[in-house]
């Protein structure tokens, strides 16, 4: 059996904000359940804002619920840049918020297509950046269709569009620790 997830808050790290806790509708009541990440929720400051903090995870469905846990606390209008190598489980991760947002489609990576708009209980862009290497010869609207007020947006390979994204509510850095494990670290 794998070693249950790990949370560690990072001393001396500014907490970053991360929007408000949300209602969820009875639509994402149906959706399956995710198995909890003994040490996941994510610890709040007094003032509300998220603590730093690095979750290591043993299986997919431990990822997934790391960032269904984060979800949990995002608003419309907030947005998640997701970083890690190939294969640390970006997508994984926000196929959890996915589901804790409430869409029941399939979540997989946009690469090919820049984004996908998905409909759960609030709207929620999934954008790839993988395949731009900077965002300068690129209409600068690009992403304009993706990251509205009115949906929750979350960004793979954000470098190439940085520092133009609004309303950074979190970033996640995902690593591969060999097999299944990751170790996730949010800001």
């Amino acid at each position: 059996m794998p070693p249950a997830p790990v949370l560690h808050s990072i001393p001396g790290e500014e907490p970053a904000p991360v929007g408000v806790a949300r209602e969820h509708s009875p639509a994402a009541a149906t959706a399956p359940p995710l198995p909890t990440v003994p040490g996941a929720d994510l610890p709040k400051t007094v003032t509300g804002r998220l603590q730093s903090l690095t979750i290591e995870t043993a299986s997919p469905a431990e990822t997934e619920a790391a960032g269904a846990e984060l979800a949990r606390r995002l608003a419309p209008g907030d947005v998640v840049l997701v970083s890690g190598e190939l294969g640390s489980g970006k997508t994984t991760f926000i196929r959890g918020a996915c589901r804790a947002l409430g869409v029941e489609a399939p979540v997989t990576s946009p690469t090919f297509t820049i984004g996908r708009v998905h409909e759960g209980t609030v709207e929620v862009a999934h954008v790839d950046l993988y395949r731009l290497g900077s965002m300068a010869r690129e209409d600068p609207g690009l992403l304009d269709d993706y990251l509205t007020p009115d949906r929750v947006g979350f960004v793979e390979w954000p470098a190439a569009g940085e520092p133009a994204f609004e309303r950074v509510a979190a970033r996640v850095v995902l690593e591969h620790l060999g097999g299944d494990r990751r170790r996730v670290g949010v800001t």
